[in-house]
């Protein structure tokens, strides 16, 4: 990923064909949906720029819907859920899902956190906060030494 024959890239509008370089690479798959690009820090090595030229052209792409950036992941390529959604939405994307398809029906109690760790590959941390989003949400309400249950009005 060589700019211009390894050379730095001058001119006006800089930014512009970084953005340029780094879309035909999404475009042929060099960064498939759902993989990080490089860092803002060696994309600037890279193309031999400043830090904020490169960021100015991934913001072109963040605008075009091509990338999306995602704290502690950084810039990822746009494609499928796991790209758009940190793991406890995935979670509570999973448990919702199973009670509006009636699979999990009202007065049901849910998995465990343990059973939901290993089925997601989750830390108890993010098992538990899928698990308030759904109470906040009024779908599951939680009872003290018993379980998490499915609510009875959206069964």
């Amino acid at each position: 990923m060589e700019p211009q024959n390894g050379r730095p890239l001058t001119g006006w509008r800089v930014y512009a064909q970084i953005a340029d370089v780094l879309r035909e690479q999404i475009a042929s798959g060099h960064f498939p949906a759902g993989g990080a690009l490089p860092s803002e820090l060696a994309l600037s090595g890279q193309f031999r720029v400043a830090r904020t030229t490169v960021r100015r052209a991934l913001a072109v792409l963040r605008d075009e819907g091509l990338i999306v950036t995602i704290r502690s992941k950084g810039h990822v390529v746009k494609g499928g859920i796991e790209t758009l959604a940190y793991r406890h939405e995935v979670i509570a994307d999973d448990l919702r899902a199973q009670i509006h398809r009636g699979e999990l029906t009202a007065g049901a109690m849910l998995p465990s956190e343990a059973s939901l760790r290993q089925r997601h590959s989750a830390s108890r941390t993010t098992v538990r906060h899928a698990l308030s989003a759904l109470e906040r949400e009024g779908l599951i309400v939680s009872e003290q030494g018993k379980g998490r249950f499915v609510c009875p009005a959206t069964g």
